[in-house]
């Protein structure tokens, strides 16, 4: 059997073992050793088993990971993001659709502390959704604006999307990180705008602005701005290692919990365990990931497939699109990591021989998958608002979603006109 045959039979395998539920990790892990043993043997295969999970876990590039994921962890159990919601709508308020904006705004604060899209998306729908109700907010423009916000998480640093990313295609993290930041603050200035201009006319203005109220609602904000700020600007002036400022992350959150008097040690254990499951969930996919990978390579799935696209003389942009599409079909079927996990050692290849520059593409795909989230007929995001707000209709939240769909894909226009936006915070870095 050809090497082209053993490649199709794994990713038929693949697909039938995650239809049966299998977990990710798992199924990539066992399609790899089987696939790996196919072309090379059971010996190195077996090898491959033992070698990887040992190489996984004490690869120092990827210990910012249980970082990351502690700090989402406290903050949520910190009830930061309740204050981050809080300080927004002090502050926006007083224009129609004031809490949409305010929701947007606390979506991209949590996401600075968070790096997760559906933690965000679920913290945000349990704090933001009753007061939208509450000052007769329909259920289409909330929900809509939640999911979109939502997105916002795998984006702003600390992302662990975009750390994987850097691990899988051998690139710098800090470098990803900070070229995040740039196309961060456009998506949050375009989904305010969205708000503005599809719902601002028939939302509520909210309250009337208060300068003194503003100003003490940024008592319960101020730390986190400042561990945000501190963070980034360790990594973008080389102070620390990304590692080191996901750990001191980490550590300052646990400190601001505890000063508020919303951390307790049973909390914090709680946290811990939470943070230890998740990590563990995401190394076991990474791991299985690693090894389909090297059953990709033997198989030389990558490299067909990128000298295929480069043949069909479509021209780098065009390319680009299509393998954009592809994404958001995947968006169909798995999340935002597998995605990331499974596909971009098959395309990277590609993008690497079209020209493009690998940092400018990790923010294009991370965005792509962003869009995916979002997108009907699967969209994590919404089925996850939907399992809080269990009184709003799918249909509903996918026709208030529709308008942001709309600026996501306008962002990533301008993205690819305009690579300066992603790449000049990297490229003034020390």
């Amino acid at each position: 059997m050809g090497n082209e045959a053993i490649a199709g039979l794994g990713f038929a395998g693949l697909f039938a073992l995650l239809a049966l539920r299998v977990p990710i990790g798992v199924a990539m892990g066992l399609v790899g050793v089987g696939g790996f043993g196919a072309v090379v043997g059971l010996g190195p295969a077996l090898n491959l088993l033992a070698q990887s999970p040992i190489r996984t876990l004490t690869d120092f590039n990827l210990t910012l990971i249980p970082f990351f994921v502690l700090m989402g962890v406290l903050a949520t159990n910190s009830g930061l993001s309740r204050d981050l919601f809080a300080t927004g709508r002090a502050w926006l308020g007083r224009f129609r659709g004031g809490l949409g904006l305010a929701s947007i705004g606390a979506c991209a604060g949590f996401a600075a502390i968070c790096g997760s899209s559906v933690a965000t998306a679920a913290t945000m729908t349990k704090i933001a959704y009753p007061e939208m109700k509450k000052a007769g907010y329909d259920d289409r423009a909330s929900t809509g604006i939640i999911a979109a916000g939502g997105t916002l998480g795998i984006l702003i640093p600390p992302s662990v999307i975009l750390a994987i990313y850097a691990f899988i295609t051998e690139q710098d993290v800090s470098t990803l990180l900070i070229a995040g930041i740039g196309p961060g603050i456009l998506a949050v200035a375009i989904y305010m705008a969205t708000v503005s201009l599809v719902y601002g006319r028939r939302l509520p203005r909210d309250e009337s602005f208060s300068l003194s109220a503003a100003l003490a609602s940024l008592r319960g904000v101020w730390a986190v701005i400042l561990l945000f700020l501190a963070v980034i600007l360790a990594i973008y002036f080389g102070l620390t290692t990304a590692t080191e400022a996901a750990a001191f992350g980490a550590v300052c959150t646990a400190i601001i919990g505890f000063s508020r008097g919303q951390l307790t040690p049973r909390i914090l254990l709680d946290s811990l365990v939470e943070a230890l499951r998740t990590t563990v969930s995401i190394y076991t996919i990474l791991i299985g990931a690693i090894i389909f990978g090297y059953f990709l390579a033997v198989t030389r799935v990558p490299q067909e497939l990128t000298d295929f696209l480069v043949g069909l003389g479509l021209g780098p942009y065009a390319t680009l699109i299509l393998i954009m599409v592809l994404f958001l079909v995947m968006g169909c079927f798995l999340d935002a990591m597998a995605m990331i996990i499974l596909m971009v050692p098959i395309v990277f290849p590609v993008i690497v021989a079209l020209g493009f520059d690998p940092v400018w593409f990790g923010i294009i795909i991370v965005m792509t998958v962003e869009l995916a989230l979002i997108t009907p007929p699967v969209g994590m995001n919404v089925f996850v608002i939907g399992s809080i707000a269990q009184r709003v209709s799918l249909p509903t939240i996918f026709r208030g979603v529709l308008p942001f769909v709309i600026a996501d894909v306008f962002r990533l226009a301008l993205l690819i006109a305009f690579p300066i936006i992603v790449l000049w915070l990297p490229t003034q870095m020390n």
